[in-house]
């Protein structure tokens, strides 16, 4: 996406301005910007790419562009439908990229999940793999494990991103019921190096969590995931709840030898994104904190507590003086609830339910303007990247009959904030590192 180095006045233009500090976190995760002083040397073998996650498609053609043109690089990497960015003039297409679903995964990530794994066999001591890693990847690398179906995948997908689970907890699940997650892929790929590059879209940047770390070393046990599946209420098949039972369906772990030589980069993480945007910030006159990379919780109550926090700024200058931005990223979650009898399902996001909390909470407080968003671009599975909140959001609100609290009991952001043309929609961005939020306090 295009981002401007001359910001908007923020006094004159808030929601401009906030959505020119989006650009600018987003632009900072883009792959062309990170991916060269990653780059291992070309081996005396062949370089195969594999790849998984919603900037797939982005670092597939960083790769191609940054890839001697004489040495042999081939390769099959999986994104998100419509997430393959326009490919550049004169730029040779050398990896192939395919297309899947996401946050449920389907057929089509089944397939890609088989030719990823199926290309890593037969590779020699001399060969290099490249796995271009970015979240999105645990659901787009779906490769279920002997006895279980991808139907069966689906519905645990969906149950998991329904119950609260945090991203740490979901991918601890996933990767014991997968034949290519929790390090499988790297098991595959020996006897070749792997050198993996991965954009981190979880709290703590964990490559064993981001995409459920096809090719590093799992640290976590098949009684984690018993236990997680039993503290969320997430029924699998018995035979499978058996095997986990008896951890026959481990992960390889740390010393494992087949990890022996093999690198692992971040090549874009949450917290330089964040720092870009505060730079942005700086760069426009005003003080700019970022209070976290690694916020989790419920999206609606993380959104109650900046509105505290705002809220003592604008009153009373504490703990940040006036004028101000405060940014903050992580992942939050959305527990599904039960839509009230005769009322449709809502539609929306972690950043749109982050925006409804925080609505509520502010009660229109005067100096107060904020944007949350997905820096992929889509917010849960809608076309929004997130929402703005202004002082007047409540008041235009009521005036078209809309009370917030009605939209945060069946989960409906975006029917609340569509209505007031008050969405954040920008496309795909081709990068991801999770949540974006920035509060503006004047």
């Amino acid at each position: 996406m295009q981002h401007s180095a001359t910001p908007p006045d923020p006094r004159r233009e808030p929601r401009a301005f906030l959505e020119h500090l989006y650009r600018a976190a987003v632009h900072r995760a883009l792959p062309l910007h990170n991916t060269a002083p990653f780059l291992p040397p070309p081996p005396k073998g062949r370089t195969l790419v594999l790849g998984a996650g919603k900037a797939g498609g982005a670092m597939a053609q960083a790769v191609e562009a940054l890839w001697p043109a004489g040495a042999p690089l081939s390769g099959l990497v999986v994104t998100r439908y419509g997430h393959v960015p326009p490919r550049p003039p004169g730029l040779a297409g050398r990896i192939e990229v395919v297309e899947a679903a996401h946050p449920v995964p389907d057929a089509a990530g089944l397939a890609a999940a088989r030719r990823i794994l199926s290309l890593a066999h037969g590779l020699t001591p001399d060969d290099l793999v490249l796995c271009l890693i970015s979240g999105g990847g645990s659901a787009l690398l779906t490769l279920p494990a002997e006895g279980l179906e991808l139907a069966d995948k689906q519905r645990i997908n969906r149950d998991l991103l329904a119950s609260g689970a945090n991203i740490a907890e979901m991918n601890c699940v996933r990767k014991h019921l997968s034949r290519i997650k929790g390090g499988r892929l790297a098991a595959a790929c020996a006897p070749a190096r792997v050198v993996t590059l991965a954009i981190s879209d979880v709290p703590g940047d964990d490559p064993s969590t981001i995409a459920s770390g096809p090719t590093v070393p799992d640290a976590t046990s098949c009684a984690d995931a018993v236990a997680i599946l039993q503290r969320y209420a997430i029924d699998v098949p018995g035979a499978i709840m058996s095997l986990l039972e008896q951890g026959a369906m481990e992960t390889p772990k740390p010393d494992d030898a087949v990890f022996a030589g093999h690198a692992v980069h971040l090549i874009a993480t949450p917290q330089q994104s964040l720092e870009a945007a505060a730079a942005a910030a700086r760069a426009a006159g005003l003080a700019a904190h970022v209070l976290s990379d690694e916020i989790e919780g419920e999206s609606r109550e993380v959104g109650k507590v900046h509105a505290a926090l705002a809220r003592a700024v604008a009153r009373h200058g504490q703990p940040f003086a006036r004028p101000c931005v405060i940014l903050s990223g992580g992942e939050t979650t959305v527990t599904v609830r039960r839509p009230p009898a005769g009322s449709a399902p809502g539609r929306g996001g972690r950043a749109g339910e982050f925006c409804l909390g925080l609505a509520q909470a502010l009660q229109g407080q005067p100096g107060v303007w904020a944007l949350a968003a997905d820096t992929d671009g889509i917010d849960g599975m809608e076309d929004n990247a997130g929402a703005f909140v202004g002082p007047d959001t409540l008041a235009r609100a009521a005036a078209a009959g809309m009370k917030v609290d009605a939209h945060l009991q069946r989960n409906d952001a975006y029917g609340y904030f569509g209505a007031l043309g008050d969405l954040v929609v920008t496309g795909p961005t081709h990068t991801n590192v999770n949540d974006f939020r920035a509060l503006l306090v004047l």
